[in-house]
Order: C-alpha cells, then structure tokens, then sequence
C-alpha cells in the first residue's frame, strides 16, 4: 500500500502562483509513476500532469503547459506541482495520485482545493 498526502491549495488571485506538494509512503518501490489530476464541481476529473520517477520524464495537459511544473525529489518521495500564471478555469480540487505505469494509477490522495479568483 501507498499512502499520499496533498498540501499546498489555498486561494490565490489570477496570474497568481502555487507550489503543491504529495508526500507518499509505504511501498513506493512500486510505484513507477506520480500524476497530478483535478476536479472542478459539476465536471469530470481531468489529468494534469505526470512524472515518471526513474527517467524523470514529464508530460502535460494542453491546458497548463507552458505554465504548471511538476517535479520530484526521489530522496523525499515528494512529487511538487508549481503552478504559475493561474486562470479562474483552474480552480478545482488536486489529487495527487500513484501507479505502476504512466497509464495506471492505483493510490490516490484526499486532495488539495485550489481557488483562484479573477
């Protein structure tokens, strides 16, 4: 078993930044990829962003490329997401997730709400 644990939402206003942060424990030696999705009230969870730990490579949603990060720290078994340059159409509830692959996430964390005000 994995266990992540979000931190770092809060409220901000547009052009605004964030950094959010999932600490996992527990197996993590099987976990092979970290993700970022979110949820907005009234609409479906969308992916957001994901990192593959031993290449370290990274993909994005069209949707914040070019404005969020998303980095790790291996030693910490940390995955961040820096969000820049934030739009009220980001607004959502981020969860942080975990799986064995880049297409397949099995441990998920409670979430983190972000707002972001025009």
């Amino acid at each position: 078993q994995v266990q992540l644990v979000e931190s770092g939402g809060g409220s901000v206003q547009a052009g605004g930044s964030l950094r959010l942060s999932c600490a996992a424990s527990g197996d993590t030696y099987s976990v092979a990829s970290m993700a970022w999705f979110r949820q907005a009230p009234g609409k479906e969870r969308e992916w957001v962003a994901s990192v593959h730990r031993s290449t370290r490579a990274t993909f994005y949603a069209e949707s914040v490329k070019g404005r969020f990060t998303i980095s790790q720290d291996n030693a910490k078994n940390t995955v961040y997401l820096q969000m820049s340059s934030l739009k009220p159409d980001d607004t959502a509830m981020y969860y942080c997730a975990a799986g064995p692959s880049l297409d397949k996430y099995n441990y998920w964390g409670q979430g983190t709400q972000v707002t972001v005000s025009s």
